[in-house]
């Protein structure tokens, strides 16, 4: 690597560079017309200036609106644009890297400077060898100068974004918001939990004796087991517990899942005619809860009169393992059915009090606007953000998407795209992991292969869904192995993941790898530290957007969020002035776009959490316009030639 002034410009040049440093130093100044120099860097020689003539001033004003109207059409036609690739802060392609605000790339050019232009024949043939061959010059990532040029063939654009947002609940995270009604409602509730005094009343007076032995009777009469141990559980002890000191913020029910698994499972049901919800707070559910008599009533209906799937709501219900959860015991773990469900009707109960209480005319509109720009129009708001700011992506990973998305996606982007989903797609858990390939760049048809890589795997964490690995052929007939992949929570499985993955890859293929690794800043004991991960793929062969350097920086966070006082893991809420500190929030970068440094060269990346390709570092999100808790990662690539050997 060296430095070399060419012209007005010092430019950092990799690997490789100086074997051209000369012929690009003839063209940069023979031909500058062509490409016009950018804003200088702070370390590099000032240029003196030549004030243009009018008639100059006149053209150069026309050229510069002929290439703007030719770079705007190349957008609208989408990826694998024909026209080369100039980074410009604001402009529709390709991707900058304006979250670390460095100077545009190619600004637009000021009154006052000078272009003097020496056109020569031998000087436009170096010209058009240099760009022929696909050299590009530059500096990549973000952190420094970035001026890409070059035929697109060379360049790849690529992307990854886990679009969910957990379990459909507009109130589970902190938002930046600026309703002050919101502000207040979701500190009332911080307040009514953190300090309830006389509110912390008991169940009985929010979900009454009466509604269990309604409820007793729905589960005798669809053949339920051991109904007559859970009466005895209600009488002897949850009818008596305070509802936020014996139930809410009981860790020992939160270690027992009794509340969150019902509503993991029933919370929102998404079927090819729409999204079903249970009727809570903690969900987009339409009906009226204003009352405990109205709540009750729809509750009931949908768990025990409600089809979806070609099942009843009840018959969704999952066991829950003691092996998994070994708080429950093992009366509990024979029970879970009937005692969740009981749990879960009081957990739903206790919020709709609570909502009634702190906020009974403001709550149910505040949800309503929540809904349409976090849920009911999340997935339209989602596939805005990739079609209209990630348009122009060749490779696109997207992760956690549910099932139904995947028809929305082929609808929406299906002309442009290969949207490719595992064939393991689990519809019931809905958190798939996907890979769109731009068709004019990868024309032919990919070969899944992620059962050979899972197979390889023993013990790590991994369901169905959480992976799609397949090869695929781009447009010059170059072998590629495109992967998508989820982590775990803790993010234990991402090595094995990635040890596996790269075992499975045919030889001669260039592999680009886009994944939620849920990874940390902070490394501890049971979680992936980001910085580990990354210097163990740097030793496997690999780089990453932070780089091929084994160390990065672990600040770079693709997460900011904490979760809020109303849902149903109280153990993992956080007070809104804690949200910085507290170790339950979820700041950390754990998203990762992984490639082989022997094909291509890293030019630039970015993050993007506000749908823009920017990224405001002290905003938690979502946020009413970025629908996801993760933000999107981006890289361009440049494909490197290949070695004879």
């Amino acid at each position: 690597a060296g430095f070399s002034l060419l012209g007005p410009r010092l430019e950092f040049q990799g690997p490789g560079a100086l074997a051209h440093s000369l012929v690009k130093a003839s063209v940069v100044q023979k031909c500058d017309a062509a490409y016009p120099s950018p804003k200088t860097h702070p370390q590099a020689p000032s240029v003196h200036s030549i004030r243009p003539t009018r008639h100059r001033r006149r053209r150069e004003h026309v050229d510069a609106a002929a290439e703007r109207s030719a770079i705007n059409a190349a957008a609208e036609r989408g990826c694998m644009s024909d026209f080369p690739i100039r980074s410009r802060k604001g402009g529709a392609n390709p991707y900058i890297s304006s979250d670390a605000n460095m100077p545009e790339t190619k600004p637009p050019r000021e009154p006052g400077a000078a272009y003097v232009f020496v056109p020569t024949l031998a000087a436009c043939a170096l010209l058009l060898l240099y760009v022929g061959v696909g050299v590009v010059t530059g500096v990549s990532t973000d952190y420094g100068v970035s001026s890409v040029r070059g035929s697109s063939a060379n360049v790849l654009r690529v992307a990854t974004w886990n679009v969910a947002a957990i379990n459909n609940n507009p109130f589970e995270y902190w938002i930046t918001h600026d309703d002050k009604a919101y502000n207040k409602l979701m500190s009332d509730v911080q307040e009514f939990v953190s300090n309830p005094g006389e509110r912390d009343v008991i169940v009985e007076e929010v979900f009454s004796d009466q509604m269990w032995d309604s409820l007793s009777k729905k589960m005798k009469d669809v053949g339920w087991a051991g109904v007559d141990e859970v009466d005895k559980m209600w009488k002897d002890d949850f009818r008596s517990r305070k509802i936020v000191g014996g139930f809410l913020t009981d860790a020992t029910l939160g270690k027992k899942r009794l509340a969150s698994m019902p509503d993991r499972v029933t919370n929102t049901i998404r079927t090819e005619n729409g999204n079903v919800m249970r009727p809570t707070v903690i969900n987009c559910f339409s009906g009226d809860l204003g009352t405990q008599e109205k709540w009750f009533k729809e509750w009931m209906e949908f768990m025990f009169e409600t089809r979806v799937k070609d099942q009843m709501v009840y018959e969704t219900l999952l066991p829950i393992k003691r092996s998994k959860y070994p708080a429950l015991s093992e009366d509990e773990e024979r029970l879970s059915i009937p005692l969740q469900t009981l749990c879960g009707a009081i957990f739903d109960a206790i919020l709709v009090h609570m909502m009634n209480s702190i906020a009974p005319t403001t709550w149910q509109p505040l949800r309503s606007e929540l809904c349409a720009a976090l849920n009911s129009q999340k997935d339209s708001r989602t596939l805005e953000i990739l079609e209209r700011t990630y348009g122009d992506a060749d490779v696109l990973f997207v992760q956690e998407a549910a099932s139904a998305f995947v028809k929305t996606a082929s609808a929406s982007l299906g002309s442009k795209y290969h949207i490719l989903a595992p064939a393991s797609m689990d519809p019931k858990r809905d958190q798939n992991s996907l890979v769109f390939l731009c068709k004019k760049r990868f024309p032919s048809t990919a070969s899944e292969f992620t059962d050979e890589v899972l197979s390889s795997l023993s013990k790590a964490p991994v369901a169905n869904g959480d992976l799609y690995a397949a090869t695929v052929f781009d447009s010059s007939n170059r072998p590629f192995v495109v992967a998508s992949f989820h982590g775990d929570t803790n993010g234990l499985a991402t090595i094995p993941v990635t040890d596996a993955l790269l075992e499975k890859i045919p030889e001669n293929h260039k592999l680009l790898f886009g994944l939620d690794a849920n990874t940390y800043e902070n490394e501890r004991e049971g979680y992936q530290g980001a910085a580990k991960y990354q210097a163990f793929i740097v030793d496997k062969g690999l780089g990453s957007q932070h780089g091929v350097d084994s160390s990065m920086d672990v600040k770079r966070y693709t997460t900011f969020n904490a979760r809020t006082y109303l849902q149903p893991q109280l153990n993992k809420a956080v007070a809104f002035d804690e949200r910085y500190t507290n170790i339950n929030v979820d700041r950390n970068p754990k998203d990762f776009i992984l490639y082989t440094p022997r094909d291509f060269e890293l030019v630039d990346t970015g993050r993007d959490n506000t749908g823009e390709r920017t990224y405001t570092e002290d905003m938690m999100f979502p946020t009413l316009k970025f629908p996801s808790d993760h933000g999107v990662t981006a890289a361009t690539l440049r494909l490197l030639p290949r070695r004879r050997v």
